[in-house]
């Protein structure tokens, strides 16, 4: 089933659709719609391509955390890795963790383990993730982007990492439910 017909069999009617803006990784659609009251509304909706976020596991037990900059909150943010590929379409998720893990933490995975899907925030977005779980690791230069310079990359033990978790210091909403899917299924 489409999103449209979902919307339809939800008592949801489209009116109209406008591309408001775009650029390489976002474009901002707005619709008018009536709502299965029969009221008429506006729906802003951020498109944006899929993504996969990577927790990486060594054989020793530790993980590997990145800090970056980020511009719309002004602060430095501890995250698992994660991204997508704006010039690429219809890219496999898999070949997309692996690349970016590779990118942003010089790390090769010998295995990668599909974990689940989520929306990043299906209020206003469209956007779907792919969460893996990354093992058999190796490591290798990483190659990161010009906008990713800053990223630095740190390997801690578990404990360590659920430290930053309990104690407020790990705000990314991505990488929180990432490892949240991931502990919820027993594999760490």
């Amino acid at each position: 089933m489409s999103i449209e017909d979902a919307r339809r069999a939800a008592g949801f009617q489209t009116l109209s659709s406008r591309l408001a803006y775009r650029n390489p990784w976002t474009a901002l659609r707005e619709d008018i719609i009536v709502h299965p009251n029969g009221r008429e509304g506006l729906y802003g909706i951020v498109e944006r391509g899929e993504f996969v976020v990577i927790l990486p596991v060594h054989a020793d037990g530790k993980v590997t955390l990145i800090r970056q900059f980020r511009y719309p909150v002004g602060e430095r943010l501890w995250e698992l890795p994660m991204g997508m590929w704006e010039t690429k379409e219809n890219v496999d998720p898999v070949e997309l963790a692996l690349g970016e893990l590779r990118e942003e933490t010089g790390l090769r995975a010998g295995e990668m383990i599909h974990i689940g899907t989520m929306y990043q925030g299906a209020g206003y977005s469209n956007q779907k993730g792919h969460v893996f779980l990354a093992r058999n690791l190796t490591r290798g230069e990483t190659a990161r982007e010009d906008t990713e310079q800053d990223i630095t990359t740190h390997d801690m033990t578990l404990a360590a990492f659920e430290e930053l978790v309990s104690g407020g210091d790990f705000r990314c909403m991505v990488s929180l439910a990432a490892f949240a899917l991931i502990r919820a299924k027993g594999l760490i």
